[in-house]
């Protein structure tokens, strides 16, 4: 059976709603809040952990929900805007498998490995999921425990 670990992004990993104006921002088919989002953790040693636990045999993915209006040309700008900040925050991290799909596709319909860890903060994201779900709260020291 192939490890498998999986993170949400906004609310996660990135500080989506710490941006300012982020709600106006979205609900007018802006990109902003997803592009200037701060990291949630500290990415330096996330991406070093997530590098040795990829050497380690372990498949690492994200799985993140576009905008809640559910616009294909909106949510193909987010897509693109989430994977530029991925390339900038864990740019040593060379992902198995990036997912930004429709809002509310359930996340374990969304991935190659559902039986995995699950990284998100939305609680029934976490109670769907098939395998082990982890709130956001330690991140870092539960992947340490995998090494």
């Amino acid at each position: 059976m192939t490890k498998a670990i999986y993170f949400d992004m906004d609310g996660t990993i990135a500080d989506l709603y710490g941006v300012d104006g982020w709600l106006e921002n979205l609900v007018a088919f802006k990109t902003r809040p997803y592009r200037e989002a701060k990291p949630l953790v500290n990415m330096r040693k996330l991406g070093k952990i997530l590098n040795q636990l990829q050497k380690n045999g372990y498949h690492v993915g994200i799985i993140s929900w576009g905008s809640k209006a559910n616009n294909a040309e909106y949510d193909a700008k987010v897509a693109k805007v989430k994977k530029a900040w991925l390339a900038k925050h864990l740019g040593s991290v060379h992902f198995d498998e990036i997912n930004v799909v429709p809002y509310g596709t359930p996340k374990q319909e969304s991935v190659k490995y559902p039986f995995g860890i699950l990284f998100d903060d939305e609680k029934p994201n976490r109670e769907n999921w098939i395998g082990t779900a982890y709130d956001v709260n330690k991140i870092l020291e539960i992947l340490e425990t995998l090494n």
